[in-house]
């Protein structure tokens, strides 16, 4: 069950890490230092956008079976 799970999910699964990563790694070296961004200003907000963004680029490249129906 967790190998097809992980086969079926794990491209979106390794999008939702990468992003959140790469978002607090923006937060830490690029961030907003003023205080006044909404997304930038803190590490979660970065992080979550980052992960929701990594996310679905990597869904898109998610290629679906197709079902192809004998006649």
């Amino acid at each position: 069950m967790k190998k097809e799970f992980f086969r079926k999910y794990g491209w979106i699964i390794s999008g939702i890490m990468l992003g959140a990563i790469g978002g607090y790694l923006y937060w830490r070296f690029v961030g907003c230092t003023t205080g006044s961004c909404p997304i930038t200003s803190s590490p979660i907000n970065t992080s979550i956008w980052g992960a929701a963004m990594g996310g679905l680029l990597l869904s898109s490249f998610k290629q679906d079976k197709q079902i192809e129906k004998e006649e």
